[in-house]
């Protein structure tokens, strides 16, 4: 491809609201231009990455014995109402794009899970046809609230999702095993490393599922690392340990004192309150009312400084749930007596410390100190019910844990029953010759938020640094002053010519500008190999080749191995 003619025009600065580096230079290198708030167009270096992305995720998952479908991005809203995930519209968990058509209500699909069950179920009718894994790259939609990073947070996004079939649920961990395998090597190839942590299922549902995470500094994620023993998870799933149930309280500690505390509801009002030094958020207890996944009432108890950690399935009360049980008063509610009015109190583990707490009087303008457990108030359940920071104990070994900041490139989900349990065709006759119902598994990457997380591992302050099995081209072939000098327009011609016959992919900028020009420009776009043709090379029968990562620079003979021209 002769630049001359490529759909393409590098700028010099990136736009005002390309923040992280990655989007800065896509578009700056003509790969990307944005159309709406979250919505791109890929100019062709871009969908040539795009379609490289592609071919590696479907080199591996035929291999590993998948089949590609492609199935409709239009979805009867029908569908969506049979698996109960219509409710979840307009919430955070799956924002969805419904459209109204003459045929009825549709959704712009943002996951295929419906579509794909009522699609596979029509066809499978019997355990031999079983264990099964279809795929396909496909748009999806998502009603992001805040599209940002290019392409990190679209609200369209072209996604490689598979799913598969299976029998029983060793089968389907069998399948579930083998995508999962297939996914490391994909990244392996595309030059990223990924670290697998457990996650929470969210909307997609499901046992067992992991994100794939990429150490990023601009990743909107965090995943807890144990280095000791490997415990990974993400934050809003992982868990810590190190404490046991609490100590006996001091027989001699001072009573509890409550004090009057008018309008000083929240952590810091209270800390301020108390106008100590040694009083921090730490010596607080934070309380939340709750409901949890039975509808009962909870009131979860964790150290002021920390972050809560709900369990999928909880929810904080609202106002009705405060009008129906006055024993937890908004802004000032502790656990003392909590049990006797029918609300459980589970605690996080680090509030099974020695020593007081600072809570809520459950009174209004009333705050208590001097509170300790197994004395002024018990917990019906401990566990792990505040977000994971680095430094604290591993679920696992005990050591300290550290917080990683990342970018998710794939999750994947053991579904069980989810969909077929409820989906219209999902049963198949079993090998016993009953009916049984397929357990499932489902597993979805972002090609086009890939493109990015690369774009963003793999760059330096003068351009991209694409991975040779991902870059648009192999070679960028620089002619340098060939409209002055014939005999260096001939020379490029004909190592482009020969490079190409033997089937090296080659940008050939036969553009008459400057060579710092061409040599920004070759920096900026990434290709692995650049080489350079130029008048006095010509006249010593040298081409010079640089490499874009490492920077090594050679003198080869013009009309030396093509192997060697290309590189390794």
């Amino acid at each position: 491809m002769r630049m001359s003619r490529l759909l393409v025009r590098t700028l010099r600065e990136a736009p005002a609201d390309a923040e992280v580096a990655s989007h800065r230079l896509l578009v700056r290198g003509g790969f990307i231009r944005r159309l709406a708030s979250g919505v791109y167009s890929f100019l062709p270096l871009g969908l040539r990455v795009l379609h490289n992305l592609e071919a590696i995720i479907r080199d591996e998952l035929d291999a590993a014995g998948c089949q590609e479908v492609l199935l409709p991005a239009l979805h009867p809203l029908e569908l969506w109402e049979e698996s109960g995930r219509a409710k979840l519209f307009g919430s955070d968990a799956l924002p969805a794009m419904q459209v109204e058509a003459r045929g009825g209500s549709f959704v712009l699909g943002p996951t295929h899970e419906e579509v794909v069950t009522v699609t596979v179920g029509a066809e499978v009718d019997s355990y031999r046809q079983l264990p099964l894994t279809v795929y396909q790259v496909q748009v999806k939609f998502r009603d992001e609230a805040r599209p940002r990073f290019g392409l990190l947070r679209t609200r369209e996004l072209i996604m490689a999702d598979a799913y598969s079939f299976d029998a029983d649920k060793d089968a389907m961990q069998a399948s579930y095993r083998t995508v999962y395998d297939a996914y490391m090597r994909i990244f392996t190839r595309m030059g990223l490393d990924v670290s697998p942590v457990e996650a929470e299922s969210g909307a997609i549902g499901g046992d067992v599922n992991h994100e794939f995470m990429v150490p990023s500094d601009v990743g909107e994620d965090h995943f807890v690392r144990c280095r000791a023993c490997g415990y990974a998870a993400n934050v809003e799933a992982a868990t810590r340990g190190g404490f046991g149930d609490p100590d006996s309280p001091d027989p001699i500690a001072p009573a509890m004192v409550e004090h009057h505390t008018p309008d000083r509801p929240g952590i810091e009002r209270v800390v301020a309150f108390f106008d100590d030094p040694a009083i921090g958020a730490a010596d607080l207890l934070k309380s939340l009312a709750a409901v949890d996944d039975t509808g009962r009432p909870v009131l979860v108890l964790l150290a002021g400084d920390r972050e809560a950690r709900l369990p999928s399935g909880w929810r904080l009360f609202e106002d009705a749930d405060f009008a129906a049980h006055p024993s937890l008063v908004k802004g000032y509610i502790g656990p003392m007596g909590q049990q006797a009015a029918g609300v459980t109190v589970v605690a996080d583990v680090g509030v099974a410390r020695p020593g007081p707490w600072i809570t809520g009087a459950n009174r209004a303008d009333h705050h208590v100190s001097g509170a300790l457990v197994g004395r002024d108030f018990t917990v019906d359940e401990w566990g792990s019910y505040a977000q994971v920071v680095t430094g604290d104990a591993c679920l696992r070994c005990g050591e300290e844990v550290d917080l990683v900041r990342s970018v998710e490139a794939a999750h994947t989900f053991q579904l069980g029953t989810k969909y077929s349990s409820v989906m219209p065709g999902s049963s198949f006759v079993a090998e016993d010759g009953d009916e049984a119902i397929f357990l499932m598994g489902c597993y979805g990457m972002g090609v086009s938020r890939l493109l990015a997380v690369v774009a963003e591992e793999h760059h330096d302050d003068k351009g991209l640094m694409w991975p040779s099995s991902v870059a648009p081209f192999q070679v960028h072939l620089a002619a340098l002053g060939a409209g002055r000098t014939p005999e260096v327009a001939e020379a490029a011609d004909a190592l482009h010519d020969r490079l190409v016959a033997a089937g090296v992919e080659v940008l050939y900028d036969d553009r008459d500008v400057s060579p710092g020009v061409k040599f920004a420009d070759a920096d900026l776009l990434g290709i692995p190999v650049r080489l350079v043709v130029g008048a006095k090379g010509v006249a010593r029968g040298i081409v010079e080749w640089r490499s874009r990562v490492t920077g090594e620079e050679r003198e080869l003979a013009l009309d030396g191995p093509v192997v060697a021209l290309v590189g390794s």
